[in-house]
């Protein structure tokens, strides 16, 4: 393909032999009448199966059809990160190889951009998931990152998402945080909005993903919470922490200790080692705080200097 594509959509593939060639002719049926060009960008991440010869088949009968190939098992955050890196479009479409994500909101949701907005979220508002294992602690972790990171987004965990691609270009991302993007985006002024779009039952195989990998979204979560909320402050976000443990280690000197009978040599050794335990991350987190004030503020006295120092030669060019 020689001109660049309109739309990129990147799909991370992982064992979805029986889904790709019903996944691409619904993108392909859902994008045509749009008179959009687009281009369809598969990124496996080292399948299994025989997904990968499925994609060069159909990149044979298409060109707009795009393959990338991980040696070894890198993850979903992995495969979008080299989407998001090979994608010409303007508009980059995030969705699931899976069929449960349906190619027809595609179009709705560049339209929404074409309102002004710069990222469209996916909300899965009747999911077609198991309640406990899925439907609930996503519903759990969703208000969590919402009341966290100050972005009101019902459904972080759907992949499905538009996005303007000179914000997603710049944003890196590792780990679990592709769910976090919206979040990530809104700390540089993005234009955020969501859409209802449907949820479709899996048809063939079994999800990848159980809820062991909730201790990676939250961590995950807390490192977001710093990037979108606290990275121009970082003192605010350590002092909140050190503030728990300290007030921890107040309340459990002052519930166990005796004030009136207690001295130096009769301590009681529980509630004092208890005491201490709390303390230390306590000063840990104070640290810290200031530590990574000194960096931004660092970092930020330097960019300014360098923006000085090229300032006077701005000027003579002008003149």
């Amino acid at each position: 393909m020689s001109a660049r594509p309109e739309i990129s959509i990147v799909v991370p593939v992982f064992n979805e032999v029986d889904s790709l060639d019903l996944l691409y002719a619904e993108v392909r049926d859902a994008l045509e009448p749009t008179a959009r060009t687009f281009e369809l960008i598969f990124v496996d991440d080292c399948s299994t199966d025989r997904s990968l010869a499925h994609m060069r088949a159909l990149r044979h009968s298409d060109p707009r059809v795009r393959i990338l190939h991980f040696r070894r098992n890198f993850g979903q955050t992995a495969a979008l990160s080299a989407g998001f890196d090979a994608a010409r479009g303007e508009i980059v479409v995030t969705m699931d190889g899976d069929l449960q994500n349906d190619p027809a909101d595609i179009p709705r949701m560049v339209a929404r951009l074409d309102e002004g907005f710069d990222i469209v979220a996916g909300w899965r508002k009747e999911r077609q998931d198991g309640l406990f294992l899925r439907r609930v602690p996503s519903q759990i972790a969703n208000r969590m990152i919402a009341w966290l990171t100050d972005t009101p987004i019902h459904d972080t965990g759907c992949t499905l998402k538009a996005f303007r691609a000179e914000l997603v270009r710049r944003l890196p991302i590792y780990a679990e945080q592709h769910r976090f993007l919206p979040a990530m985006s809104r700390g540089s002024g993005a234009r955020i909005t969501e859409m209802v779009v449907h949820h479709r039952a899996r048809r063939f195989g079994h999800s990848k993903y159980g809820i062991g990998r909730a201790q990676r979204v939250l961590l995950d979560m807390f490192a977001i919470t710093l990037i979108a909320r606290f990275a121009r402050r970082p003192l605010h976000y350590f002092f909140l922490l050190s503030l728990q443990f300290g007030a921890l280690a107040v309340a459990l000197l002052a519930i166990e200790i005796d004030w009136e009978s207690v001295t130096l040599q009769n301590l009681p050794q529980w509630p004092f080692m208890a005491f201490l335990l709390c303390l230390l991350p306590a000063a840990h987190f104070l640290m810290l705080g200031l530590l990574s004030e000194l960096v931004v503020n660092a970092g930020r006295v330097h960019r300014e200097s360098v923006l000085q120092s090229r300032e006077p030669s701005r000027k003579g060019r002008l003149a």
